[in-house]
C-alpha cells in the first residue's frame, strides 16, 4: 500500500475530512499545515513563536518557515520508527513542490501517490455556504476558487509529468470518496 501521500484540491473539496479519515484507518502521520502551525504556536517552540510573530502581523508564513515545520515532525517520525504520512495544504504552489521534493530526497521518502480531489464549481460553492463561516460568501469563495486555480493548476501538471497524480471524484458520501481513494493506494 501507498503510504506517503499528497492531496491537492479546491477548498471545499473534502481533503481534510478525507486525511483524517485515511490517517486515522492507516497510522498515517497527517500534515495539514494550518494545524502544524497551530500546534507549534500553541506548544511555543521556536518555529512556533516565529509563526506566531508573522500572522500577527498578518503576513504569510514563510515557505521556509513551513518546510522547518514539516521537516521537524518528519525527522520525529522517521526517528520513532517511520511509518506513513499524509500532506494536505502543502505545497500550494511549485517553487513549495520542488522545495519539498528537495526535504523529502534528502530524507529518502519521495512522494508515492498524489490525490487530487475534483468537484464541480456548483458543489464547492454550495458545500462552502453550507458551512456558515462569516467569510464565507459566494463572492470570496469564487475569488478562493480562482486563486487555487492560479496557483494549483501548475501543481497538478508538475505531479501528472512526475507520473504521480492520480484524480479522484470528491462528490457523493465520506465514505464513498474514501472507497475511491482506498482503491488508488493498492
Amino acid at each position: 500500500m501507498k503510504k506517503r501521500l499528497l492531496f491537492l484540491g479546491p477548498p471545499g473539496a473534502g481533503k481534510g475530512t478525507q486525511a483524517q479519515k485515511l490517517a486515522g484507518e492507516h497510522g498515517l502521520l497527517h500534515l495539514s499545515t494550518g494545524d502544524l502551525l497551530r500546534a507549534e504556536v500553541s506548544a511555543g517552540t521556536a518555529l512556533g513563536q516565529e509563526a506566531e510573530a508573522v500572522m500577527a502581523r498578518g503576513e504569510l508564513v514563510s515557505d521556509a518557515l513551513v518546510l522547518a515545520i514539516v521537516r521537524g515532525r518528519l525527522e520525529q517520525q522517521q526517528t520513532a520508527g517511520g511509518g506513513g504520512w499524509l500532506l494536505d495544504g502543502f505545497p500550494r504552489n511549485v517553487s513549495q513542490a520542488d522545495a519539498l521534493a528537495a526535504l523529502l530526497e534528502e530524507l529518502n521518502q519521495q512522494i508515492e501517490l498524489v490525490v487530487l480531489m475534483e468537484l464541480d464549481d456548483a458543489v464547492l460553492i454550495q458545500r462552502l455556504l453550507g458551512r456558515g463561516r462569516a467569510d464565507d460568501n459566494e463572492t470570496v469563495i469564487r475569488n478562493r476558487l480562482q486563486v487555487y486555480r492560479d496557483q494549483t493548476a501548475p501543481l497538478i501538471s508538475y505531479y501528472r509529468a512526475a507520473g504521480l497524480l492520480q484524480s479522484v471524484e470528491a462528490d457523493g458520501s465520506v465514505e464513498a470518496i474514501a472507497a475511491r481513494i482506498e482503491a488508488l493506494l493498492a
